[in-house]
């Protein structure tokens, strides 16, 4: 899909930028306060597999479409029953991120570095799921909601299962704690599944009553995540 190219948004940049910072900050403190030394090749090579990718997928929409850019930056879900899937899926996912630093620190697993390597070269695989996403539709928001001038997508990706970037993010959470070096962090990694798939039921509820064309597309794609499974 091609893009067209927007102006951009006053003071857009500025909120990524801090954003990004911020980020930055909060995963170093996730992860080496925990293992308690900046020692730690794992997460170093994991931060390069998450930000470096992402100064790119920001330089791209920030050129090509700053309003989904715009809508990424969203996080305040209108949804009661989103808003509570959310709040229930941050423990899980603080814990995934948390436990690799304390296993590090304590010797409780050691995968292998070819292992650790596979791992964040599947959570990049991920990531590339998601940025195929944002190629194919500009109305990615991060948070659940139909817009008016809003349609169908069911090219790319969309042909395949009818959330793909779900299926992106389920694959970098997964191996996520491997990455960082920890079989442990990978059990509480699992549980985002479920909690996705219940954001998945939710916003279908949504999307077949908001979104005009969407329940014809649940017809032609028959599955939300997985081909022939789910």
């Amino acid at each position: 899909m091609e893009f067209s190219t927007p102006p951009k948004k006053p003071g857009l940049l500025k909120i990524i930028v801090t954003r990004f910072l911020m980020a930055l900050v909060v995963l170093m403190m996730f992860f080496f306060i925990p293992a308690w030394t900046l020692n730690y090749w794992q997460a170093w090579v994991y931060l390069g597999v998450l930000l470096l990718p992402l100064v790119f997928v920001i330089s791209f929409l920030l050129r090509h479409s700053p309003d989904l850019l715009e809508r990424r930056m969203r996080f305040s879900e209108r949804e009661p029953t989103q808003k509570k899937i959310i709040l229930y899926s941050s423990l899980p996912l603080l814990l995934a991120f948390v436990i690799p630093g304390f296993d590090h620190r304590l010797g409780w697993s050691n995968p292998p570095a070819w292992l650790v390597l596979i791992a964040d070269g599947l959570v990049l695989f991920g990531y590339g799921i998601v940025f195929w996403v944002f190629r194919e539709n500009r109305y990615a928001s991060r948070v659940v909601e139909v817009e008016e001038e809003q349609t169908v997508i069911s090219s790319g990706p969309y042909a395949i299962v009818r959330h793909p970037m779900y299926v992106g993010t389920i694959i970098m959470y997964l191996f996520s704690p491997l990455a960082l070096g920890s079989y442990w962090g990978m059990i509480p990694a699992i549980f985002t599944v479920p909690v996705l798939v219940a954001r998945i039921l939710n916003e279908e509820k949504v999307l077949a009553k908001e979104l005009r064309g969407y329940t014809d597309y649940q017809q032609k794609t028959r599955y939300r995540l997985f081909p022939g499974i789910w």
